[in-house]
């Protein structure tokens, strides 16, 4: 539910709007689609759809973005506004400006009432930078060369899911969430700590979190 009374974000450090900006940037170069902004308290959490299945009863997993900044005012809101809108606010925010104004227009993505949980995870391993990088730019590779040069968004979309649906070990973490590490720009020089909560895993990194939801379908599940 959104809180009508929220017009703008504040947060505590300057540095936190060319964080997102740059986050934004990101997501928009693999989805020209939403964010939603989820401010919980002095925590607002920003979220971007990398995968999500398209078709009925496809393997595509659902896999989102996401950076949490501190806010200097608490704030208790959800909306999910197109990347875009984010971006023309942000584009006019100046070096030592820490306030974002939340953009009027809202929009509707399946991807959002598909919420992970808040608690419950456990910590399953992890996983090095460096592994995922591999990963991701080999699936990157392949994804390339199973598409031909004017593909179908069908086509485009069976490539998508056969490689990032695959699981990358015995984990059952699919592949897709080394693809959405690199392109968010999550991945250093480090490791990712991998947790678990059911259909779901986590890669948690210093950068940012991937989370990933398991199995066929649009399904939604009860959320944050």
């Amino acid at each position: 539910m959104s809180d009508l009374l929220t017009k703008s974000f504040r947060f505590s450090d300057p540095r936190d709007l060319a964080d997102l900006r740059t986050f934004a940037l990101r997501a928009k170069a693999i989805d020209d689609g939403a964010m939603r902004l989820q401010a919980a308290g002095s925590v607002l959490a920003a979220y971007v759809c990398v995968l999500r299945p398209r078709l009925l009863g496809e393997d595509t997993p659902t896999i989102l973005g996401l950076r949490t900044m501190g806010l200097a005012e608490p704030s208790s809101t959800d909306v999910t506004v197109p990347i875009s809108a984010v971006l023309d606010r942000l584009a006019r925010a100046g070096e030592d400006d820490v306030e974002l104004a939340v953009p009027p227009s809202t929009v509707t993505e399946s991807w959002t009432g598909v919420s992970a949980p808040r608690s419950g995870w456990e910590l399953v391993s992890s996983v090095p930078d460096s592994e995922l990088r591999r990963a991701a730019e080999a699936g990157i590779t392949e994804v390339a060369g199973i598409v031909p040069d004017k593909p179908g968004a069908l086509i485009v979309n069976n490539a998508r899911a056969a490689v990032w649906g695959r699981a990358l070990d015995e984990s059952g973490v699919p592949a897709g969430a080394a693809f959405a590490a690199l392109t968010l720009g999550f991945l250093a020089d480090g490791d990712q700590n991998l947790y678990r909560a059911g259909r779901w895993f986590r890669l948690t990194g210093t950068r940012g979190h991937v989370l990933m939801r398991t199995g066929s379908g649009l399904g939604l599940t009860s959320g944050l």
